[in-house]
């Protein structure tokens, strides 16, 4: 991979600064968020462990037996909140899917890989219990922005058996992952996040999925949109060409769309977003 200087990298990683109006979608994301938490049904603060954060909202579905949508949001590790992030669940309500937003203890009071980590827990969580709420714990699918779509790409590739002997090896067998990242090297690289991830190079093997094995039971789509920077979308193709087009047969730019204005696109009828979120939940 090439190496460049630190300025280089914080052009490429600094997503607030390539998009100077993101205090708009933030502030976009709460508002239709608490209008979403208001609107819908849902359970709040439902514990899945006893470690910092380790708690999940739940949006359930009309019916029950519903596929379950795990979603995990962004912030490079160090920001926001299942609570930004509400809004995203009446779409997948409107396919038919209860939804599952997570939220993970972040750095730097935690590393990567023990975010990592809590996401398993999460998804594990979710499978032993999510039946109780009209889940189906047969169609477990993840979805994630950013380094929420990172996550989502670690659990994908997760070796379920290894953590718990009750899980099925094949737990989350489909993913969708907006603007990912898939590979950490370059992230340790980039001088505006590394005071706060602290990366060392131990975390970066552990913890790149574009350099674990394939999940071959899954599939998993990634998008990025046209806009974002050219490592974004480095990173979007890169995780296809690491698992091969069999596991990843969905790799699109999206025109545009840049790295906010991406996860707006997941809840408008009729965007391609849409029809990649119907065929997660199918």
């Amino acid at each position: 991979m090439t190496q460049h200087d630190g300025a280089w990298y914080d052009r490429m990683y600094n997503n607030r600064a390539l998009v100077p109006e993101h205090e708009t979608h933030f502030a976009r994301w709460r508002d239709t968020s608490a209008q979403a938490r208001k609107a819908h049904r849902c359970m709040l603060d439902v514990a899945y462990g006893h470690g910092p954060n380790e708690s999940l909202d739940i949006f359930p579905a009309e019916q029950a037996h519903a596929p379950v949508v795990v979603f995990i949001h962004g912030g490079y590790w160090r920001s926001l909140d299942k609570a930004d992030h509400s809004f995203v669940a009446p779409a997948f309500k409107n396919l038919g899917a209860l939804t599952v937003v997570p939220n993970y203890a972040l750095a730097p009071a935690v590393t990567i890989p023990e975010i990592v980590m809590q996401m398993v827990k999460a998804v594990a969580w979710t499978y032993r219990n999510i039946h109780r709420l009209g889940g189906d714990p047969q169609r477990i699918y993840v979805a994630g922005h950013s380094a929420g779509g990172h996550l989502a790409a670690m659990i994908m590739a997760c070796q379920w058996q290894a953590y718990a002997k009750d899980l099925p090896a094949h737990l989350v067998t489909r993913g969708l992952s907006l603007s990912g990242l898939y590979e950490l090297e370059s992230v340790m690289r980039t001088p505006f996040v590394q005071p706060s991830l602290l990366l060392t190079q131990a975390h970066v093997d552990q913890a790149s999925p574009a350099w674990l094995p394939s999940p071959r039971h899954a599939s998993f789509m990634s998008v990025a949109g046209a806009d974002e920077s050219e490592e974004f979308i480095r990173h979007n193709h890169l995780i296809q060409k690491a698992w091969g087009k069999k596991v990843v047969p969905v790799c699109e730019d999206l025109p545009g769309l840049n790295h906010f204005s991406i996860v707006e696109a997941l809840t408008q009828p009729g965007h391609r977003l849409q029809q990649l979120a119907a065929q997660l939940v199918r």
